[in-house]
């Protein structure tokens, strides 16, 4: 491709970025995306951005098509490129868009897996409270449990972020979209000690002072790779032989309050959902959860 499409491309990142307040993730994918999309142009012996019309986009899925990409990333790439097309659209630099027909390839939406009540009360009796590393363990267990928040949400918490009053935590979500998430008396408990004596034992050792709320043990703010493998060790200190991610405490987090009678509504706004969509894969967790215990509990339900 020539200077100009890598030109429009910088201007497209900066769109996303001011306008769209895209996450470090989205940009990464896009460029890594766009940047297949242009070899394929220069394979094709297409140098304009103005050359791709409905024809050139068929031969493109028929490229990806033959990599054997799963339908999520031919899915991702598609609607990236949409974008991108549509931004060069609005800056009347091609005529119409050539993705704008193409239809996404549907996805299968896995129902998510969630742990039982017996299963967390095994994660939250493994760890030592005695120790500041046991401590931060725990408080870190109870917080995600609690609010159901990311793990990039967890690792970027300040001090400052949490609400011992009114019980809540302040997050920064996806495109820098913020809310307020409330917490309740075990993960405040957890909390206090952690902050109160474990942290301030780890921080001793740090050579710069932070604020963020959680250490590793050099006293060093925990990266979200590092809050994964504090979990996958409390899972082997409580003898499960099950996997558990932080996005599974998120599950696991939704599911437990939809089973318990709260509104979706205010389950997406817990979970900082922009699309109610995205909250309504939790129902069906919890339709196949109704339907388990009924078959299992009702006199008559089997055959």
């Amino acid at each position: 491709m020539n200077n100009d499409a890598e030109s429009l491309k910088q201007l497209f990142f900066e769109y996303l970025q001011i306008e769209k307040n895209a996450s470090p993730y989205t940009l990464k994918y896009y460029a890594h995306d766009i940047s297949i999309f242009f070899e394929f142009l220069k394979q094709e012996g297409i140098s304009s951005l103005g050359e791709v019309d409905h024809h050139v986009v068929r031969l493109f899925l028929t490229v990806l098509h033959d990599k054997k990409l799963s339908r999520r990333s031919v899915s991702r790439t598609l609607s990236c490129l949409r974008s991108f097309f549509k931004f060069l659209e609005r800056e009347i630099v091609v005529q119409h868009n050539p993705f704008i027909q193409i239809v996404l390839p549907k996805l299968n939406k896995p129902i998510p897996s969630f742990l039982y009540m017996e299963e967390l009360e095994k994660l939250f009796e493994a760890n030592n409270l005695e120790e500041p590393l046991g401590q931060r363990d725990q408080a870190l267990l109870e917080l995600l449990y609690a609010t159901g928040i990311r793990v990039s949400e967890c690792q970027q918490l300040r001090l400052q972020d949490i609400d011992y009053f009114i019980g809540t935590v302040f997050v920064t979500g996806k495109g820098k979209k913020e809310r307020y998430v409330p917490f309740g008396r075990f993960a405040e408990i957890a909390l206090e000690e952690y902050i109160n004596n474990g942290r301030n034992i780890l921080l001793a050792k740090a050579a710069v002072k932070t604020d963020y709320v959680f250490l590793n043990a050099r006293g060093n703010p925990l990266t979200t790779r590092g809050i994964r493998t504090i979990l996958d060790k409390i899972v082997e200190r409580a003898s499960l032989t099950i996997h558990v991610h932080p996005h599974k405490l998120r599950h696991t987090f939704a599911t437990h309050l939809l089973n318990e009678g709260a509104d979706i509504r205010t389950v997406q706004e817990l979970l900082g959902h922009e699309n109610l969509s995205t909250t309504q894969i939790y129902t069906h967790v919890t339709k196949e959860h109704l339907k388990k215990v009924y078959m299992s509990s009702h006199p008559r339900a089997n055959k």
